[in-house]
């Protein structure tokens, strides 16, 4: 009688395990989140280095919303690198993700829109608009392309 002897090996740590996920930043999403905390940085700080402001109410509001979103957009981005998101089950991640982009993206549209019209020639404050924009124009995208995972049918519904 013989026998037949099997070897298998495996590796300890495959690539979906471990704590950080550096992949994570070279992905559209994870781009997308680099050019929205960019965009919104540069806009705070033009912002707040500006002299004389036109309107001191209008880039108060800028500066706060600018600040407050890269805040919450660098928390997710972090979120997303170190995957903490399966740490905490009980929160909905995608459609959390979801509401804030897009009440960042109203948020600073009309920040934007506040700031461009009341900045007075002042080229700092134009700038900061500017990139508000753009901060915006990242958003949109960032809210068409999470759009199926936040809100699209669930796999393994009842139809």
């Amino acid at each position: 009688m013989s026998h037949t002897v099997i070897t298998t090996t495996a590796s300890s740590r495959s690539s979906g395990d471990g704590v950080l996920n550096p992949g994570y930043a070279r992905t559209i999403p994870g781009l997308l989140k680099i050019g929205q905390l960019l965009a919104l940085f540069i806009s705070f700080v033009c912002v707040s280095c500006a002299k004389g402001w036109p309107s001191w109410a209008v880039f108060q509001y800028f500066a706060v919303v600018a600040l407050w979103f890269s805040i919450a957009f660098f928390i997710f981005f972090l979120m997303h690198l170190f995957r903490l998101q399966g740490k905490m089950p009980c929160i909905n991640w995608p459609l959390t993700e979801f509401f804030h982009y897009s009440v960042g993206a109203v948020l600073i549209f009309i920040a934007s829109i506040a700031g461009a019209v009341k900045c007075g020639g002042a080229s700092a404050l134009v700038v900061a608009s500017v990139f508000g924009f753009i901060a915006t124009f990242l958003m949109v995208i960032n809210l068409w392309t999470s759009y199926s995972v936040a809100c699209g049918p669930q796999s393994g519904a009842l139809e």
